[in-house]
């Protein structure tokens, strides 16, 4: 029974690792490495600053800096979501590769915030990117899961309606070729 358990969720539990344990190393990196609130990039990439950098904040609300002081309640969607994606995993086919990975990493992600919730109180954001807002690699992993889960689905809806053949379509009429 074990084994198949394992077996089962093996690969979400690889991806939730892997995602989880770098956002917390970047994450830790910037928190030992660069003062709250300041900006760094090394000398040789300095020619990327208004379009990509490191910035240290800290955001007590959700993407985008929306709901400032919501930590309670987004650590309660958190573990909600968490619970969501788990029962989820176990009903993906086995071969749709795609999706187990999408669960995986939107997964890792949401674990990745919620521990610097429990944690801190707060989620450590450092990346930069123009005038967007400033993410992590648990955002980042949170978006590619989803971006992941919206092609595999066109994908796979696509593979299921495919346009009937022109044969088809005269004899439906009653016409023949």
């Amino acid at each position: 029974m074990m084994q198949a358990f394992f077996k089962k969720y093996s690969s979400l539990l690889l991806t939730v690792s892997l995602v989880v344990s770098f956002d917390q190393w970047s994450k830790w990196l910037v928190r030992t490495n660069l003062p709250l609130n300041d900006a760094w990039l090394p000398d040789w990439l300095l020619w990327l600053s208004p379009y990509a950098r490191f910035v240290f904040i800290y955001n007590k609300g959700a993407a985008f800096g929306m709901f400032q002081n919501g930590n309670m309640i987004f650590t309660i969607v958190a573990l909600v979501v968490a619970g969501g994606v788990i029962y989820f995993y176990g009903q993906i086919d086995p071969e749709d590769q795609p999706l187990r990975l999408a669960a995986g990493l939107y997964l890792g992600g949401v674990l990745g915030n919620l521990i610097d919730r429990l944690t801190l109180g707060q989620v450590t954001d450092f990346i930069s990117v123009g005038t967007f807002y400033i993410f992590n690699v648990a955002d980042a992993s949170i978006n590619i899961g989803v971006a992941l889960l919206l092609i595999g689905y066109w994908w796979s809806e696509r593979k299921k309606t495919k346009l009937p053949s022109v044969d088809g379509m005269l004899s439906d009429k009653g016409q023949t070729p």
